[in-house]
């Protein structure tokens, strides 16, 4: 059974609906969250990672499946929001069989929800679910990593970013501090050196990342480093909830941008960071590159240019966003809540 506090956390995101399945065969735990089905089918990935309890999966599928519902409504996108989480166990036997029962589980929706990749899943993994079900996007069959798009998308937030707070119209000698140096933040670190940024990068796995350090010219920190590095540009790229009290009382940056999801671990850093003058970029906004690319791919019109410039219109809305939020006296995630919201109840 749901805990109240659950339940109320649920009433309060504006749900929807929460199913739960269990595979006893193939070890499979799966909780499917559909926060709005609004504006259209449910879209959202599909997280495989390891969770301390079952409340604490059920919090992240609630909230993440929330803020695809707003990612698409910002994004124009005929889509509501939708996530899988799954409780990672311990040893799998046949992957394929594990994943093919979560496609069956996907394929009970009959297209309200559309599952894609997420953290811990790969191309192989949605390839297995594609067998069990036609809602599935982000396979091998359309060559379906989101990651360099969400970092496209990114890219074009912190130029937004950039714009309005330090007023310049380039990223020439503008300095980012990475978190996370998997697909997205790799991505992104190659993107932005390109336009002439200067790095500095971190990740828990160090030694991994160290042969990416000299190509990108980058200085590497430690994990526990990265808030307090002096930047233009802190740019959290793995997982949620990393700006709390203690991380924000530590940033030393004029601008949060990032690719993460849930990077608020409560909605009231999004104040904390506003009094401190560090402009937030919603998160559900500047990281919607993947969902774009995903919507293109389930519509069979995955045409790179039309897909490029429909992200390109991040920099606009985030553009349009921080204009409003100055002018209201309110932290950016709340103007872009309420936009959100309204396009979400609108008849």
């Amino acid at each position: 059974m749901l805990s109240d506090e659950l339940l109320n956390y649920a009433k309060k995101l504006g749900f929807g609906e929460l199913f739960f399945k269990v595979d006893q065969v193939n070890h499979l735990c799966a909780i499917v969250a559909i926060h709005s089905t609004h504006l259209g089918p449910a879209l959202g990935g599909c997280r495989f990672v390891e969770y301390k309890s079952i409340d604490l999966a059920i919090h992240d599928a609630l909230r993440l499946a929330q803020g695809m519902s707003y990612k698409a409504a910002l994004a124009h996108l005929p889509l509501g929001g939708g996530k899988t989480v799954l409780m990672r166990p311990k040893e799998i036997s046949d992957r394929s069989a594990y994943f093919r029962s979560v496609g069956r589980f996907v394929n009970e929706f009959k297209g309200r929800y559309i599952i894609a990749m997420d953290s811990g899943v790969i191309i192989e993994d949605m390839d297995a679910i594609a067998l069990e079900t036609p809602y599935v996007v982000t396979t091998s069959k359309h060559k379906g990593n989101p990651a360099p798009y969400t970092a496209l998308g990114v890219l074009y937030g912190i130029e937004a970013a950039v714009k309005f707070k330090l007023h310049r119209d380039q990223l020439e000698g503008i300095h980012v501090a990475i978190q996370g140096m998997g697909h997205v933040g790799f991505a992104l670190a190659n993107a932005l050196l390109k336009k002439g940024a200067r790095l500095t990068i971190c990740d828990n796995n160090i030694e991994l990342i160290k042969p990416y350090a000299r190509d990108l010219k980058a200085t590497v920190v430690n994990p526990r480093e990265i808030y307090a590095v002096k930047c233009d540009v802190f740019s959290p790229c793995a997982l949620g909830g990393v700006l709390n009290d203690k991380s924000i009382a530590q940033l030393n940056t004029e601008i949060v941008a990032g690719a993460a999801n849930n990077q608020l671990a409560e909605p009231y850093h999004a104040e904390i960071l506003r009094k401190k003058q560090i402009l937030y970029a919603p998160d559900y906004v500047i990281n919607a590159g993947g969902l774009i690319y995903a919507y293109a791919e389930y519509q069979n019109r995955l045409n790179r240019e039309c897909v490029v410039q429909y992200i390109s219109k991040i920099y606009s809305t985030l553009l349009g966003i921080f204009k409003c939020a100055d002018r209201e006296d309110k932290p950016p995630s709340m103007v872009a809540d309420s936009l959100a919201e309204s396009r979400l109840n609108s008849t």
